[in-house]
């Protein structure tokens, strides 16, 4: 369960979601002014000579936590990969491993890295780091989400039209990538366990969310009086976006995928995150059930929640980026 910004050239993605995920701002001067959630925060292991390490998704059970770090070695930085199982961290080192996505309840965890420029898939497990195939074609592919029966999906970029498609790595044909049946220029950001997909297409400004149900049917994700939709992720049977009112005005989108009905979310959401089974909805430093949100205690940016209510990120003090987890939410 996992988001993923959406950007005309995949080579901006890395950059713009650390941008994005280190301005959030961690101060709690505001917590005696508002309800805050009553839940526990603290902060995960993490490897000693990293300079920076952050909890990025977590499983549906919990069991798992996912995240990402950077070490200097010599001139120039490594990527980690950190997985938390419990309190238990495993640290790998790969060059791939720059952006943590995703990570099911077998623990199994999928991102992307670049090679020569482009950004290339990969997944993590049995141990080892495996780039993922990708499309004919393609100048640069990302994986955006793992089920629990862990298919993949994700999309590229095609180099000779510059369009994107929206591709799926099935877990039962392992080795294999597919071109996914959905509409032009659709970037698939969710996969449900059922094999429910959700995405976006188009272009941002224009753009149009859509539900691919698993017998192939497709059907648009829209808001009422809204000009454009994207879709971020999705968990249990809901998925989250924005709703695109003209210029800069953007609502936070909660949607039921039973009906595809969306329901508007309290603007104080700096972001949608990620959604769990229940419908509860992480971005930034808040948390809603509902119409309205809390702050969650501590400060810090929360990037995920579990269907148990766990939620995982980061706090950044003054650039010291480092994880943390809240319990009891």
């Amino acid at each position: 369960m996992t988001h993923i910004a959406r950007r005309r050239v995949l080579a901006g993605v890395a950059a713009g979601l650390l941008t994005a995920s280190l301005g959030v701002a961690t101060g709690s001067g505001a917590a005696s002014a508002e309800s805050v959630r009553p839940c526990s925060v603290s902060p995960l292991p993490y490897p000693a000579d990293s300079y920076r390490a952050s909890a990025d998704a977590i499983a549906p059970t919990g069991r798992f936590i996912a995240g990402s770090g950077l070490r200097t070695s010599g001139p120039v930085n490594e990527p980690l990969l950190l997985l938390w199982e419990g309190f238990r961290l495993t640290t790998v080192v790969s060059p791939l491993v720059e952006t943590v996505v995703d990570v099911n309840n077998d623990g199994v965890v999928v991102g992307y890295g670049w090679v020569n420029g482009h950004s290339q898939p990969w997944r993590y497990r049995d141990g080892q780091v495996q780039p993922l195939p990708v499309p004919p074609g393609s100048q640069g592919t990302v994986v955006t989400a793992i089920n629990t029966a862990g298919d993949v999906v994700g999309h590229s970029n095609l180099a000779t039209t510059g369009e994107f498609i929206s591709v799926i790595w099935p877990a039962a044909r392992p080795g294999t990538v597919e071109v996914l049946d959905a509409p032009a220029g659709a970037m698939a950001s969710g996969i449900i366990d059922d094999g429910t997909i959700v995405g976006t297409a188009g272009y941002l400004g224009a753009s149009t969310g859509w539900i691919r149900h698993p017998d192939g049917r497709l059907a648009e994700l829209t808001m009422p009086d809204s000009l454009s939709t994207t879709v971020n992720g999705a968990g249990g049977h809901w998925a989250i976006g924005l709703a695109n009112q003209g210029g800069s005005n953007s609502t936070k989108v909660r949607w039921d995928l039973r009906t595809g009905v969306g329901t508007a979310l309290d603007p104080r959401l700096p972001v949608v995150s990620d959604v769990n089974a229940a419908g509860v909805v992480v971005g930034g430093d808040r948390l809603t059930r509902g119409g309205g949100s809390v702050l969650l205690p501590g400060g810090g940016g929360a990037r995920a929640i579990a269907d148990n209510g766990v939620v995982v990120g980061f706090r950044n003090n003054d650039g010291d980026v480092r994880p943390i987890r809240w319990i009891g939410c």
